[in-house]
C-alpha cells in the first residue's frame, strides 16, 4: 500500500506536471527557448536601426545636401532617399503645388525648361506640357506623364518637397512670350562689328592688288618693289574678308531659323489658339460640373 504522505511521481512540489515545469522554465520568446535561434525581437529591431543609421551616414558622406541639385536627385536610389529624408518633414498639398509652379515658371523664364505651366485648383494639381511631352503633379507629390517634360519636372518636385530648398518668390506669371514677339535674333552689335572688319579687310586687299598692277606697269614703285608679295597679301586680305562676311550671313540665317522654330513650338502648345497638344490628357474639373474655378494658367490669357 502506498504511503499517503509520499509525493506522486507525476507532480512536483508546486503541483505541476513535468511538462508544465519544462514549459514554465523555457517560455517561447525568452532567451534560451528552442526554435528562436537565441535572437529576440528587440535584437532584430536594433539590427535594422543599425543598418539604417549606417546607410544614412553613407548617404551623408556621398551627397552634399548644401548643394543638392537635380543631378544628385537622379543619381540617388529610392532606398537612399528613404533614409536621407524624414517623410514627416516633406512638403505636400497646395503648398507643394505652389512651390512647384513658381520653380517651374522660373526655370521656363531662364530658358532651362520649355513648357507651358498651368496651376489648377479644382481639383488641385499642376500641369506642365510642351510639344514633346507632359507631366501632371498631384498634391501628394506623385507624377504622371511622358517625354522630356516629365524628365524635367521630376527633380523639381523632389526639390520643392524639401523645406531646405528655397523657391524663387517673384517669378513671371507668363514666362513664355507670344509667338509674334520673338525677335529674329540677337547679337546685332557683334554682327555689325564683324561686317566692319570684313569691309576693311576687303578694301585693303583691293588696294594691294591695285598696287601690284600699278607696280607692274611701272607707275609706282621701284626695283625693290615685290609685286608677288603685293598680290599674295591682297588675295589673303580679300579671302579673310569673304570668310567674315560668310560667318555673319550664316549667323543671321541661323538666328532666323531658330526664331521661326521657336515660334512654331509656341504655336504648337496653344499660345495663339489656346489648344493643348492632342497627347495631353483632358483635365476637366472632377468635383464640379462646370469649368468655373477649374484653375489658373500662366499663358492662357
Amino acid at each position: 500500500m502506498a504511503d499517503p504522505d509520499s509525493t506522486s511521481p507525476t507532480e512536483d512540489e508546486r503541483g505541476n506536471t513535468p511538462a508544465d515545469a519544462v514549459t514554465a522554465e523555457t517560455e517561447p520568446g525568452e532567451p534560451g527557448a528552442e526554435g528562436d535561434g537565441g535572437e529576440t525581437a528587440e535584437d532584430g529591431e536594433s539590427g535594422d536601426e543599425l543598418d539604417t543609421e549606417a546607410l544614412r551616414k553613407q548617404v551623408e558622406e556621398k551627397y552634399d545636401f548644401d548643394d543638392f541639385g537635380p543631378a544628385d536627385m537622379a543619381e540617388m536610389t529610392a532606398e537612399e532617399w528613404d533614409v536621407a529624408f524624414d517623410e514627416d518633414s516633406w512638403i505636400t498639398g497646395d503648398e507643394l503645388l505652389d512651390r512647384v509652379t513658381r520653380d517651374l515658371r522660373n526655370r521656363v523664364a531662364n530658358r532651362d525648361v520649355f513648357a507651358r505651366i498651368e496651376r489648377h485648383r479644382d481639383p488641385p494639381r499642376v500641369l506642365a506640357y510642351s510639344d514633346e511631352g507632359y507631366a501632371v503633379v498631384y498634391p501628394d507629390g506623385s507624377l504622371e506623364g511622358e517625354g522630356t517634360v516629365m524628365r524635367d519636372v521630376k527633380p523639381t518636385v523632389a526639390l520643392c518637397s524639401m523645406d531646405s530648398y528655397d523657391v524663387p518668390e517673384n517669378v513671371p506669371d507668363r514666362p513664355l512670350p507670344e509667338p509674334e514677339a520673338v525677335p529674329e535674333g540677337g547679337g546685332e552689335l557683334g554682327n555689325w562689328m564683324l561686317q566692319a572688319i570684313a569691309g576693311t579687310q576687303f578694301l585693303a586687299g583691293i588696294a594691294l592688288l591695285g598696287g601690284a598692277v600699278l607696280a607692274t606697269a611701272g607707275v609706282i614703285g621701284n626695283r625693290g618693289t615685290s609685286i608677288a608679295l603685293l598680290v599674295v597679301a591682297g588675295v589673303a586680305f580679300i579671302g579673310v574678308s569673304l570668310v567674315l562676311f560668310f560667318t555673319v550671313a550664316n549667323a543671321r540665317l541661323s538666328d532666323t531659323f531658330r526664331a521661326e522654330e521657336y515660334r512654331d513650338r509656341l504655336r504648337a502648345i496653344g499660345l495663339e489658339d489656346g489648344e493643348r497638344p492632342e497627347f495631353v490628357p483632358e483635365l476637366d474639373p472632377q468635383n464640379t460640373g462646370s469649368e468655373d474655378g477649374a484653375g489658373e494658367t500662366d499663358e492662357a490669357g
